[in-house]
């Protein structure tokens, strides 16, 4: 659907409900198309699958060791904690 620029502002909200609903407007200016409205379509969630990112994540071996720049303050943190 081809409409002229004077036309479109004075039906705007009746143009726009026509384009989200699916139709094809082309808002012209001297018979020259100048905007094409356009619908945003949302995209269908993916269903998530279970077990998907098997393999992808890895824990290091030493998870759960205090690191060497840590131990520190972790020595201060349980010293103010058992002042508590």
């Amino acid at each position: 659907m081809n409409i002229d620029i004077k036309k479109a502002e004075t039906c705007f909200a009746d143009l726009l409900r026509k384009t989200v609903a699916g139709s094809d407007i082309t808002i012209t200016q001297e018979g020259m198309p100048i905007v094409r409205l356009v619908a945003v379509q949302k995209k269908p969630a993916k269903k998530r699958q279970f077990g998907s990112a098997k393999g992808l994540i890895r824990m290091a071996e030493d998870f759960d060791q205090t690191p060497d720049d840590f131990k520190e303050y972790s020595l201060l943190h349980e010293q103010a904690m058992s002042e508590l």
